[in-house]
């Protein structure tokens, strides 16, 4: 099973072996990026709101999803190929998406000020031999490396996988997998999401104290509420019905500029239609057109993990074929035939007064500022009912993490 985050985030593929069944130059390196990016805000925005259940909290990467998923649908082969490319939104060009992916990779690798990790591995069962094609494209493209493991040994095949997980995820993921999840697998392909960062105002701590959080319109618990005064980039969101505040992390150079956005609803009870609306919303226009408004700002501390099963949510995106006998991914290898048992992802994240620390798994296994407004007096913005937050990242336009808080608690 996948893991959770620390704002850490991974997935897990899963293959399994189903038997003998028959049935370029700078700008233009730029441009296919920017397709491909395009491509994966799309997918993370399916991706949530399947994910989303309506749960207590939640916290995912749709990332990380989408970057084992790719790896996989580059060795997928026939109407397997083409339902991962759409449910993806992968480009046609196959060199354009795959450039865009080294960049992705290559640049989340240069970040100064905070720590943003994000590692991509295969495990392979001892009999299997990867295509020379594949074992390129996820080496040059994915960075990914390759490792024997012995399947039929299934808790030694874990705790190798677990080992991994922690190590990228800073021990925040450590048991993606279960002996279960791997026993027999034939691949298991990994990717693991880590971030941390340091807010650029911090809460004190000292300023923290108990404070009511109303959880529906009946039901309120005490939770630690922190609190400053300071100038923030907020405004309303009219079409959601809300507000949002944005709190950025520490950086040194624009391939760190990562930020959190939280998007408070007016009502207690308007959650749901705010996370309704919210792809509709340009992230990148809040983050560029800096309204500066001095805040009394309070904010729950809190701390989610998650565990999704994300086969659900790819059959939802038409991603079927790799769950059933069907599955074509002989660009991956020719023996054994190949099909995806299972895709988990576990994800945790915290959040406190210093800043914030996320991480996901994902495993796949197949059998220019706008001028400062300074309102007088301050506007106070009180964090105390359910909300929702984006971890973004702006060079390259994607959200790292998402979910949303209902009940606060660390």
């Amino acid at each position: 099973m996948a893991y959770y985050i620390t704002w850490l985030v991974g997935a897990i593929l899963i293959a399994h072996n189903f038997g003998n069944i028959l049935t370029a130059s700078v700008p233009e390196t730029q441009k296919a990026s920017k397709t491909l990016f395009q491509g994966i805000k799309q997918f993370s925005q399916d991706f949530y709101q399947k994910a989303n259940d309506g749960s207590d909290n939640l916290i995912c990467s749709p990332m990380s999803a989408n970057m084992v998923l790719a790896m996989a649908a580059y060795g997928a082969r026939g109407n397997t190929a083409k339902q991962m490319r759409a449910g993806l939104h992968l480009p046609e060009d196959n060199s354009a998406s795959r450039n865009g992916y080294r960049t992705l990779i290559d640049t989340f690798s240069n970040v100064k000020a905070i720590e943003l990790k994000l590692a991509n591995k295969i495990f392979l069962g001892k009999d299997v031999e990867l295509k020379p094609d594949f074992k390129d494209i996820t080496e040059k493209d994915f960075r990914s490396t390759a490792e024997t493991v012995d399947f039929s040994k299934g808790t030694e095949a874990a705790a190798t996988i677990n080992n991994w997980s922690a190590e990228k995820t800073n021990d925040r993921i450590k048991h993606v997998v279960s002996p279960d999840d791997v026993q027999g697998a034939s691949l298991v392909l990994v990717n693991a999401l880590y971030f941390k960062g340091d807010w650029v105002s911090p809460f004190e701590s000292y300023m923290t104290q108990s404070e009511p959080f109303n959880v529906d319109e009946k039901t309120t618990k005490d939770v630690d509420m922190m609190y400053q005064e300071k100038r923030f980039n907020y405004g309303t969101l009219p079409e959601l019905d809300a507000i949002y505040v944005e709190l950025p992390y520490i950086s040194s150079t624009e391939s760190d500029l990562t930020t959190m956005f939280i998007i408070l609803p007016n009502t207690i009870g308007g959650l749901q239609k705010a996370e309704e609306l919210i792809p509709k919303q340009n992230i990148k226009e809040l983050f560029e057109n800096q309204h500066k408004t001095l805040l009394n700002l309070w904010l729950p501390k809190f701390k989610i993990e998650s565990t999704i099963n994300v086969n659900d949510i790819l059959e939802k995106l038409g991603m079927t074929d790799m769950f059933t006998n069907n599955a074509d991914f002989t660009g991956i290898t020719d023996n054994p035939p190949l099909k995806i048992s299972k895709v988990i992802q576990k994800a945790f994240i915290e959040v406190n007064e210093k800043g914030s620390e996320a991480a996901a798994v994902t495993v796949m296994a197949a059998v220019a500022m706008s001028a400062p407004i300074f309102p007088t007096p301050p506007v106070n913005v009180k964090v105390d009912h359910p909300f929702a937050f984006i971890l973004y990242h702006y060079e390259t336009d994607t959200i790292l993490f998402q979910g949303h808080v209902t009940s606060p608690s660390i």
